[in-house]
């Protein structure tokens, strides 16, 4: 291997190093941390969540949950799994035979006890292993809580009756995974069943959890779900939880008459959903002696107006309120002189590259070991920054950047602390970003760009007439991967997946006719350089 070759790999593995670093970095702004529980860890200390031959991992947490779980959970709530398991009747659902041997006995037992309402999916079959909703899960904690469908409730009525009992953290979930599974489990354990008693209580004197088991007694952290807003988190009565952008510069941003508008949100243990990270909660000392728990490195407050679990009037207060979530592409931070400007997920201040044009970044060795790329790992964005603006473009080799309206975003190595803006202006071409002035970068503008959006398995009507010298972004649209090739290899791109983008310059004159090559018989297209 020459010398250069080994030298690129070497920066290669300092880039992903200080990558690594970077999300680390942002913990210093707290002091402390709370004790957390995850509902999995309650779930699986219980006995109400067993896990497959490695228990409840992070592996088995991150599978979606199928209907056969969900049946196996609704006989242990009810304390008749192991007669179930111990089942030897003749008769089965048709598709009994898709699980296991101890499986098949389970899936007869319910086949037989038509009562415990798993009739199966038409047909003779159960489909054990299609995934299971929200809807469906939900109905099953209803029932075994003692509320059976069609009687105390309908079927189509289900989350408004769950929501009434106080199962409401999984209602947003399109598919369920097995951490879904944890969290709605833990949250029905408070619920009241038809006499009244807690579901926690039933399952004690059903002998189903342990007498001497005690209920989780930190603070729960909800994640609820509204129409235009997404997920957000709230305390365990509901209450919506709020970032202050200001918090980037000063933790302590928020005094007097703020706080009374924004009060501090606190709890010194902490119930968190399995899909949430423990590590990303803290709590800061502020000034006075209070403490004040903290998500990715961000204080959390409520909103005085807030007046009903539900309530998201903090939203957007000033440009400078936004719910708290976990799965932000980026955040806001804002100071007295830069005024809003980007943030990842944490706080850490993002910059573009004056140098760049749209679709490419120009910054590699090190270049790119002094300014890492960033990969968002959330899809939203504050309220009044389009969640559209922000792409994933394809690096020259093959890694992903995060990019805000087309141009990639990169950290600073020398931010080391929250709120950090050491990069701000440096050699005249590295610059914050503030998402409502930004328009792209001076190289850019010295170079016409053009865009091909493929959409519905096709590059567009007709051919595309561009300059030399000029950019052609390709992004897809599609929910299928797709690229494009040169029929006479002047270029290619790589397979692009959803909201992926790649720019190829073109730099001399000619027609070029290009392919997906996945669906090369179909899909074609043609750019003329003049």
């Amino acid at each position: 291997m020459n010398k250069a070759r080994r030298f690129g790999l070497f920066l290669l593995s300092l880039t992903v190093c200080l990558a690594m670093l970077l999300p680390v970095l942002n913990a210093s702004a707290a002091e402390s941390s709370p004790a957390v529980t995850t509902d999995a860890d309650t779930a699986a200390k219980l006995g109400l969540l067993l896990g497959d031959g490695t228990g409840v991992s992070a592996a088995y947490l991150g599978k979606t949950s199928t209907r056969l779980q969900a049946a196996i959970i609704s006989l242990r709530l009810q304390g008749k799994l192991s007669e179930a398991q111990a089942f030897t009747e003749t008769g089965n659902f048709k598709d009994a035979s898709l699980v296991s041997k101890s499986n098949q006995a389970i899936l007869a037992y319910l086949n037989a006890h038509a009562e415990l309402g798993w009739n199966g999916t038409g047909n003779g079959n159960f489909n054990p292993l299609v995934s299971i909703t929200a809807q469906q899960f939900y109905k099953v904690l209803l029932e075994a809580l003692g509320y059976k469908s069609g009687t105390a409730f309908q079927y189509s009525a289900t989350f408004a009756f769950a929501k009434s009992k106080g199962l409401k953290n999984i209602a947003g979930a399109a598919e369920l995974s097995n951490a879904d599974i944890a969290t709605a489990l833990v949250e029905a354990l408070n619920a009241p069943n038809a006499k009244g008693a807690t579901l926690f209580a039933q399952l004690q004197q059903a002998n189903v959890i342990a007498a001497s088991a005690e209920l989780p007694t930190g603070e729960h952290i909800g994640l609820a779900a509204a129409d235009k807003l997404g997920s957000y988190l709230t305390d365990g009565k509901g209450r919506t939880l709020y970032y202050f952008t200001k918090d980037a510069a000063d933790l302590e941003s928020c005094q007097g008459s703020c706080l009374q508008a924004w009060p501090i949100f606190h709890a010194d243990q902490l119930q968190i959903p399995s899909s949430l990270n423990a590590a990303d909660f803290g709590m800061y000392m502020r000034a006075d002696g209070t403490m004040q728990t903290t998500y990715k490195g961000w204080p959390l407050y409520y909103f005085a107006k807030d007046t009903a679990p539900g309530d998201v009037n903090g939203e957007a207060v000033g440009g400078v309120w936004f719910a708290a979530k976990s799965d932000y592409a980026a955040m806001l931070g804002t100071s007295a002189t830069l005024g809003n400007y980007l943030t990842d997920a944490n706080g850490r201040t993002l910059y573009y590259f004056d140098k760049d044009t749209a679709g490419s970044s120009v910054c590699e060795g090190t270049c790119l070991a002094n300014w890492p790329a960033y990969l968002a790992t959330g899809t939203h964005a504050p309220t009044g920054v389009a969640s559209s603006d922000f792409g994933v473009i394809t690096r020259t080799d093959g890694s992903k950047q995060s990019s805000y309206k087309g141009y990639p975003l990169y950290y600073f190595v020398k931010d080391s602390a929250h709120g950090d803006v050491n990069g701000q202006g440096l050699n005249n071409v590295w610059y914050v970003i503030d998402p409502v002035a930004f328009e792209g970068t001076t190289a850019s503008a010295e170079v016409k760009t053009y865009r091909v959006d493929i959409k519905e398995y096709s590059f567009g009507t007709g051919p595309l007439t561009v300059e030399v010298g000029s950019k052609i972004i390709f992004t897809n649209y599609d929910d299928m991967k797709h690229n494009a090739v040169a029929v006479d290899g002047s270029f290619s791109t790589p397979l692009l997946a959803k909201g992926d983008s790649f720019t190829i310059t073109m730099s001399k004159a000619g027609t070029y006719d290009y392919f997906c090559e996945p669906h090369k018989k179909f899909m074609t297209g043609q750019i003329i350089v003049k």
